[in-house]
């Protein structure tokens, strides 16, 4: 057993009581509209406006391979860009994007959140969508980031 609670659902809508981060994997390019993006869009404008707005202005900013945003959409409810895959999949392009030291990163970062918010993460498979990786290279790093720190921890199979 690895400390992750694994349920049929949607990580839009987090179960559970408390403060709750919903983090999902962002690319590097500002790219936003296909994916697990899509559902997040339908429910809240701030995280894609957010998103937006960082890339636009990463001269000036954190924004990369391995940052994190946190932006509050409820009372008790944060959604995370998680920057973890170099540019997007295109109908060319046989490159995966994703990169895993970047998701590992940026899990560092949303422990650190998460523990001083003392919230719950939801999530989707990070990185393994879109962004082409496998859930066996990322289930470790959510372990070793999220679940050795004591935070719970619930991923959501999309049941259609």
């Amino acid at each position: 057993m690895n400390g992750i609670t694994y349920v049929r659902g949607d990580a839009t809508a987090p179960r559970g009581e408390g403060v709750r981060v919903i983090a999902h994997v962002c690319n590097d390019v500002g790219a936003w509209g296909r994916g697990f993006v899509r559902a997040v869009s339908r429910r809240w404008t701030e995280p894609e406006a957010a998103f937006r707005q960082w890339h636009r202005e990463r001269e000036g900013n954190d924004f990369g391979l391995g940052a994190a945003q946190f932006v509050q959409v409820g009372p008790e409810l944060w959604v995370a860009n998680l920057v973890g895959q170099r540019g997007i999949r295109t109908a060319r392009s046989t490159a995966v994007p994703v990169r895993y030291e970047a998701i590992d990163t940026a899990l560092g970062v949303l422990a650190g959140k998460a523990a001083a918010l003392g919230g719950s993460v939801h999530m989707p498979r990070i990185g393994c969508g879109l962004a082409g990786g496998t859930w066996d290279q990322v289930e470790p790093l959510v372990v070793r980031r999220l679940v050795a720190r004591r935070i719970p921890v619930t991923v959501y199979d999309f049941a259609a």
